[in-house]
């Protein structure tokens, strides 16, 4: 079993509360608009990183991660993305590849709306944390985490850290 939490949309904001939600957790992930390569940095200095730039982030972000990330988690394949649309309405930019090769778990950010839905044409659950930091119109800041064995993802809570 891996403990996964899930970030996005810090845009160069780190709320002290994420080390506290994701302590037990085994890696973060991170969907992209880090905003700074310090706070990537200190994310990956607590817990396994992975993640993805997204359309803020400098030079410095899209040299250590890149614009898609897919890979498997527990047999699970998982692809994430910055800007990935959602079920019925996927970027155009991702939209070939995810009909045509879909992962069992899409994540992405960028809206700054926390969403979980399952896109059952596809077969595959889409996720999105929401904002984590403070730009943006977003009222609260959130997170998700959740855990994936044995080729299924469970024990998923959505996690509000506070008024923005």
């Amino acid at each position: 079993m891996t403990r996964i939490g899930l970030i996005s949309d810090t845009h160069g904001f780190l709320d002290d509360a994420v080390f506290s939600h994701f302590d037990k957790c085994d890696e973060i992930w991170h969907a992209g608009d880090f905003g700074t390569i310090e706070l990537a940095d200190k994310l990956s200095a607590f817990k396994p990183l992975k993640g993805v730039y997204g359309n803020i982030d400098g030079r410095d972000i899209r040299l250590a991660f890149p614009e898609n990330l897919r890979f498997t988690c527990e047999a699970t394949d998982v692809w994430i993305t910055h800007i990935g649309g959602y079920p019925g309405k996927y970027d155009l930019r991702i939209r070939e590849e995810i009909n045509r090769n879909p992962p069992a778990l899409f994540i992405s950010g960028h809206s700054h709306i926390l969403k979980v839905m399952y896109d059952k044409k596809l077969h595959c659950l889409h996720l999105n944390p929401g904002a984590a930091g403070m730009q943006g119109w977003q009222k609260v800041r959130t997170l998700l985490r959740f855990c994936i064995s044995e080729e299924k993802i469970h024990t998923l809570e959505a996690i509000e850290l506070a008024i923005r």
